[in-house]
């Protein structure tokens, strides 16, 4: 296989120094041994072997590979190889791709607790699908799952989220057949729903303006924001959380108590340096929301 014009490795060795000075502070040592292995893979700096023919005397010279799991290179076979393997499972079904995503607060504590929360993410995010799936008001069958863990997001941040592969169908739950599902939808109603005693034949939901939460943008009058509650079926979602939070509010009222609340903003001042870096100041101010009477 020739070699193609440009390279990962390439971009890393030409621009990866100014990039990594310009984001000094921004990324984390693994990132930096990533792009260290990738920068060296194949070259001197990582030693290697001679090659040389008994009978012409030609000799040639191969480097030794970094093997990290994020270069291309290293890894470009073992996906080939891998990705044909996967082609031979498949079935002649259309097949979805899920995705599962924790919150920005829990990615903070798998950072820390990597093998504890990643297990618990693959545990959960089966368990969810296969729930869901099993549910005769929805699919009633048991389905297949190929699961793999992203930890890092376009950004080149962490951001750990499962990709699924997922067959549009599975075997019935007694075992007798094959069971399809909606052309173009694996699962054709909110998983959330799910707990909320709801099936694909219930009404859609509403969105019911509340006029009182309207506010007009500052930087663009002709544009304004207000909230909505959902409704179905002529009444008010009682799931559903400004619902929730007006049930408890008036519960509170009438036990003579009254709910202050407030919201807290974050803006960002950037301020280029003579680095090109730029250092971020982080200003925050407590806004009391006044009840209205």
């Amino acid at each position: 296989m020739s070699r193609p014009a440009l390279e990962v490795a390439d971009i890393f060795r030409g621009r990866g120094p100014a990039w990594r000075q310009a984001s000094a502070g921004h990324v984390s040592l693994e990132q930096l041994k990533v792009m260290s292995a990738i920068e060296s893979c194949r070259t001197a700096a990582l030693g290697g072997h001679v090659a040389r023919c008994e009978d012409c005397a030609y000799t040639t010279i191969a480097y030794n590979s970094c093997r990290n799991r994020h270069c291309p290179k290293c890894q470009g076979a073992a996906a080939k190889e891998w990705l044909a393997e996967r082609e031979a499972d498949l079935l002649p079904v259309p097949y979805y791709h899920v995705v599962f995503t924790l919150p920005a607060p829990i990615a903070d504590i798998a950072y820390q607790n990597k093998a504890v929360v990643y297990d618990l993410l693959f545990k959960v995010s089966a368990e969810t699908m296969l729930t869901i799936a099993a549910d005769p008001r929805h699919l009633g069958a048991r389905i297949g799952i190929a699961s793999v863990l992203h930890s890092w997001g376009s950004a080149l941040t962490h951001h750990p989220h499962v990709h699924m592969i997922v067959p549009g169908g599975g075997i019935s739950l007694d075992g007798q057949h094959w069971v399809f599902c909606r052309p173009g939808f694996f699962l054709p109603f909110a998983g959330f729903a799910t707990w909320l005693d709801m099936t694909p034949a219930d009404p859609d939901m509403f969105g019911m303006p509340d006029p009182d939460t309207l506010i007009q943008l500052p930087w663009k009058a002709e544009v304004g924001w207000l909230a909505t509650d959902p409704w179905m079926c002529g009444k008010p979602v009682a799931h559903a959380p400004r619902n929730v939070l007006k049930r408890l509010v008036a519960e509170a009222a009438a036990k003579g108590y009254e709910l202050k609340s407030g919201v807290e903003c974050e803006f960002f001042l950037i301020r280029r340096m003579v680095r090109r870096s730029a250092i971020r100041r982080t200003a925050r101010a407590n806004l009391v929301m006044i009840s209205r009477r």
